[in-house]
């Protein structure tokens, strides 16, 4: 076995590098730290955790396999909040339920269509 982190990236082909940073930015608080003529990497500021964000117009918001990428929060009671951020860093709410009582997920579109889960066991 190979001992890791965790998931420590995922890179994301988008329409618009800048408008996917400002959505995750503000509903997750990522930051920026690195970018080149095609692409921004942010980190979570608790954390290592890596998104990136790659222009790519052409595939943007196709699957090719990824279904979603999920963040767990930090408390349930935190649902209500983050439904208000999504919608008003310009995402959508696709579903929302439990996968047992007491552990709430929704399913959001971010702005070029990928599937984020937020989620609290």
């Amino acid at each position: 076995m190979i001992k890791t982190y965790g998931l420590s990236h995922i890179a994301l082909a988008v329409r618009d590098p800048e408008e996917s940073l400002r959505f995750y930015e503000q509903l997750f608080g990522l930051q920026e730290y690195f970018r080149d003529a095609s692409r921004i990497h942010a980190r979570n500021p608790n954390g290592h955790e890596v998104v990136t964000f790659v222009r790519d117009p052409l595939t943007a918001g196709r699957p090719g396999g990824v279904l979603h990428f999920g963040f767990r929060l930090q408390s349930a009671e935190d649902f209500d909040g983050a439904i208000r951020e999504i919608e008003r860093a310009g995402g959508k709410v696709l579903k929302r339920g439990e996968f047992a009582p007491g552990f709430p997920f929704l399913y959001a579109a971010d702005p070029d269509g990928y599937e984020v889960e937020i989620w609290f066991e």
